[in-house]
């Protein structure tokens, strides 16, 4: 089997960038579940993001989650809940995307003219090209203090799309963004006993409010594309203009853009949940079954469980299906690859997509509203390299 481009990952960046390949008259293999890690979420999750900001691109700009409301006849809430957002990317896949190939990659590597794909059922396929899309599952992080326990004890939130496991127990999440904060509600739901422990005093999107009521300044303020408070958002959301920011300069923009913080309609829901904050995890250990934690003010804490709202720490190594020899010859920044305009990595014809992308072109790559960009400049530099 072999094709001119192959995208790993049909979340939606994968699709959005197949529905602009096949704009610019390119074929691509699209492999991967249609959104996969998607699904693998609390079906009561809701997203953060406005609600102009969860399309995804397509070349023309007919497949938005609007229209995918129209098109059902049954209005999409806001915030958008998962299930419907879930939905929304398999209906833009029926009409963007004529067909996903389901199949997972084992092994990549590179050959003379591209690159040389394993499938999980053993399957060879080559590719002229490669953008990987394949998300930020690979990519979770757990603090060294909470490392070694068995996950009976202490797990990532994204391992975790029901919380009925935890009812009655006692749950410590550790952490302050969205995930912490959203992900202690459902488990509070679910009859957990939660406290969330925060190293420093929680914040809530104050964007929300003002957006809602901006009327005709919301377009100024907060642009669609935009990504952090206003002023910032400008810059942070175009990924050519950041990409020529001095790093020293870049960087600390991009952190402020994207602090932890939490959706405002999560704030009442948080009643319920106890919250500790300005304090952190010093040590743990198990004991009698049992994991205890000592927190930086001496305290301690005895938990069922140790739920780690700590993020995603990006590290392309960590993709599997990457050979040694591609991991050893992409350019990397803190485990970034560093990425054309052209989202091209330094290996030729290499591209990367979504999160690991962040680094280089601005921290619009963590959200689904610029995967349009991100696909259309893909798809304009293969173009022009033909």
């Amino acid at each position: 089997m072999t094709a001119e481009v192959a995208i790993i990952g049909a979340g939606p960046y994968g699709l959005a960038t197949a529905a602009h390949l096949r704009h610019y008259g390119i074929d691509a293999v699209v492999l991967g579940k249609t959104m996969g890690a998607w699904t693998r979420m609390p079906d009561r999750m809701l997203l953060r993001s406005f609600r102009e900001a969860t399309s995804i691109g397509d070349p023309v700009g007919r497949l938005t989650i609007d229209h995918f409301a129209a098109d059902r006849g049954r209005a999409v809430p806001t915030p958008v809940p998962v299930i419907d957002f879930v939905e929304y990317g398999r209906w833009f896949r029926t009409r963007a995307v004529p067909s996903v190939d389901g199949r997972l990659v084992r092994h990549m590597e590179r050959k003379a003219d591209g690159f040389l794909l394993e499938l999980e059922d053993g399957a060879l396929l080559d590719a002229h090209r490669v953008v990987v899309a394949a998300g930020i599952e690979p990519f979770a992080y757990v603090p060294p203090e909470l490392q070694g326990f068995d996950p009976k004890l202490v797990s990532h939130t994204s391992q975790h799309a029901t919380f009925e496991r935890f009812r009655g127990q006692r749950l410590l999440v550790v952490g302050a963004g969205q995930s912490a904060l959203e992900w202690a509600v459902l488990a509070n739901d679910a009859g957990a006993f939660v406290e969330v422990i925060a190293r420093r005093p929680l914040r809530f999107l104050r964007g929300e409010r003002v957006h809602d009521r901006a009327g005709p300044l919301r377009a100024l303020l907060y642009p669609a594309l935009g990504v952090g408070p206003p002023g910032v958002n400008w810059m942070m959301g175009h990924p050519q203009a950041f990409r020529r920011l001095p790093r020293a300069v870049a960087q600390p923009l991009a952190n402020r853009s994207i602090r932890p913080a939490g959706a405002a309609w999560l704030r009442p829901r948080l009643r319920a949940v106890e919250v500790t904050t300005d304090i952190r995890v010093g040590t743990a250990r198990e004991s009698d079954g049992e994991i205890v934690v000592t927190l930086s003010d001496g305290t301690e804490r005895r938990a069922d469980h140790v739920l780690a709202a700590t993020g995603y720490r990006i590290d392309i190594c960590k993709y599997p299906f990457l050979s040694q020899d591609l991991r050893s010859t992409i350019r990397r920044v803190d485990g970034f690859p560093r990425l054309s305009g052209s989202y091209e990595s330094s290996v030729e014809g290499l591209h990367f997509l979504g999160a690991p992308a962040a680094a280089a072109m601005g921290p619009g790559m963590r959200f689904v509203s610029h995967s349009g960009l991100a696909a259309k400049a893909v798809a304009r530099g293969v173009s022009q390299a033909r």
